[in-house]
């Protein structure tokens, strides 16, 4: 899209007392960004000036680092700041990348104590885990994606009083998303009976939900927890809660399942109680660590209920993006049941999902890191670096990619007997391994392009992107194959692997295009109050939070950026945008 964008100002730098002058200690000095009523800058001696250049499309012009043609060309910043970030990046991904396997070996477990029991358990446990996935574990997870940018920026912009009320208020607001949700669960058998779905297998899964209900209380405070860690780069505490939590998961299910003999709710009944561990290590860690956030901000007041307007209008659109990514997968096993073999089709489709969720562990850590990072450094306006670090995860997202992609055509042969010994389903599965590979071609750069978006507060534009992607372009692809074409079972994996390649160039585009320093503005009016409430008054894309003057406003305005210490002030000055 083309853009015309104002050439920055060099920013003025607030005199410090004599005795600051090269200190290299956390003494900080505040930037003046003077905004005239015209739309131009300040420049250095504090006058209003207009200086326009045309932008090509897609990016910005005067980025020194290169952009290619339409901005899609985003090469990597100097080598000795590539290495920094890349380490900044692995330290903050792969205790999260630990946590997400761990959970996962967890889920595998839960499956297996299901197998155990029988045909019936098993089908009646998985029909339940869907249900869960698609009206609640997804919700949640997306709605806490919401306090993401606000936590990350107050962190970096030095407001911990934000940081605190944005964790307290996120609980809230996520334990008023659990009751109608907890409702749903509670008439599951209703709605599945209603769909045409067995009554056997819905009233065992009726009971298995029944005993995950409390999951609904534990995941509204473990996601606001897990981001709150996050944002202030905190991420080996939550490897070691998931590691407690599944050792804990295993003697339980023996005692629930084996020794009690509960059957599939006594699977259910273990993975809450084991999720309540994993809360009360995070809880612990929380409390016992008493950091300044939780002073400033856990007495109950009504600056709780404050606030929301800006957190919702940021977790509806992070919400959205997840379920219709999650979802996209649900459908596909809908889809496999009308095929003309749609039990083979069915179980090579399970196969082939655990193996995507396997790998996708690694670009999801990838890009929760990458939006901390973005988030901090927009706080801490320090645009420059939130690119840099943007571009870093994107080129370790396209390396993941191709290890995903040859993996996936490596064990082609292999990977299915890991499962079954059934000749059809090692068919399908070796079919589509393929395609699957290319998949994560994909997914894996629009999956980090979608952690960097939300770091700059914006899942908004990730929302739109998936829900053309996936259902305007991938969808339509998957049934006209699969079904039309008569290309079959492969067709619905070249449907999602055309809602892909559309998602990560789209993504990459969105986030090749990002205008740094309007970014680093704008996380600087979302966090600029120190108690939270001023937040409602500040839109999420309104010009008040893009940095500017709105409209009819007239004469300068002065806005005070804290968070650039003595020692990086000269560096930054010299490398703004």
């Amino acid at each position: 899209m083309c853009t015309t964008t104002s050439l920055p100002s060099v920013p003025e730098v607030a005199p410090t007392r004599d005795g600051d002058k090269g200190d290299a200690g956390g003494r900080h000095v505040y930037v003046s960004l003077p905004q005239c009523a015209d739309g131009g800058h300040g420049d250095v001696a504090g006058h209003c000036r207009r200086v326009v250049h045309q932008g090509k499309c897609g990016g910005d012009t005067d980025d020194d680092d290169g952009v290619g043609v339409g901005g899609m060309l985003m090469l990597l910043p100097a080598a000795g700041e590539t290495v920094r970030e890349a380490a900044a990046l692995w330290r903050l991904s792969c205790p999260i990348a630990l946590t997400a396997l761990l959970l996962y070996s967890r889920s595998a477990l839960s499956m297996l104590f299901l197998g155990s029991l029988g045909d019936l358990p098993l089908a009646a446990g998985s029909l339940a885990v869907a249900f869960a996935n698609i009206t609640g574990y997804s919700v949640l997870s997306g709605l806490s994606l919401g306090m993401d940018p606000l936590c990350s920026q107050a962190f970096g912009a030095n407001n911990p009083r934000l940081l605190g009320l944005t964790l307290f208020r996120s609980i809230l607001f996520l334990l008023c998303c659990s009751i109608p949700l907890s409702l749903l669960w509670l008439n599951m058998s209703k709605i599945l009976l209603f769909l045409g779905q067995d009554a056997e297998i819905t009233t065992l899964a009726q009971e298995f939900l029944l005993f995950s209900l409390p999951d609904l209380l534990s995941f509204s405070l473990i996601h606001p927890i897990r981001v709150y860690l996050r944002s202030q780069g905190i991420t080996a505490p939550l490897a070691a809660a998931a590691a407690a939590a599944v050792a804990f998961h295993l003697p339980a299910n023996y005692i629930l399942v084996v020794r009690l003999r509960l059957g599939a709710p006594g699977v259910a009944a273990a993975a809450s109680a084991s999720n309540f561990v994993l809360l009360g290590v995070l809880a612990a860690y929380v409390f016992r660590r008493g950091d300044v956030a939780l002073r400033e901000a856990a007495i109950p007041t009504s600056e709780w209920l404050a606030g929301w307007r800006t957190m919702a209008s940021l977790a509806a659109p992070s919400c959205v993006s997840v379920c219709l990514e999650w979802w996209w997968y649900e459908v596909m096993i809908l889809l496999c049941g009308l095929l003309p073999e749609p039990k083979p089709a069915v179980a090579s489709m399970g196969v082939l999902m655990q193996t995507t969720a396997l790998v996708y562990v690694f670009p999801s850590s990838l890009g929760l890191g990458v939006s901390t990072r973005v988030g901090n450094e927009l706080g801490a306006n320090r645009p420059r670096r939130a690119r840099a670090a943007a571009r870093v995860a994107v080129a370790g997202a396209g390396a993941m990619g191709l290890a995903a992609m040859a993996f996936a055509g490596g064990v082609r042969h292999a990977w299915g007997r890991m499962f079954t010994a059934d000749a059809d389903i090692l068919r399908l599965t070796a079919a589509a391994l393929p395609v699957v590979g290319l998949c994560e071609l994909g997914n894996c750069p629009q999956t980090v392009g979608c952690g960097v978006v939300r770091g700059t507060a914006r899942p908004a534009r990730a929302a739109h992107v998936n829900l053309g992607a996936f259902y305007l372009v991938g969808m339509p692809v998957a049934v006209v194959l699969a079904f039309g074409l008569g290309v079959g079972f492969v067709g619905l994996w070249v449907g999602l692997l055309a809602a892909q390649v559309c998602c990560a160039g789209m993504m990459l585009c969105v986030v090749g295009s990002t205008d740094w320093e309007a970014q680093a503005r704008r996380a600087q009016a979302l966090t600029s109050s120190s108690d939270g409430v001023g937040n409602d008054d500040i839109e999420v894309g309104s010009p008040a939070a893009k940095g500017w003057p709105e409209k009819g406003k007239q004469g300068e305005k002065r806005g005070y950026v804290p968070l650039i210490s003595n020692d990086e002030a000269e560096h930054e000055k010299g490398q703004v945008l």
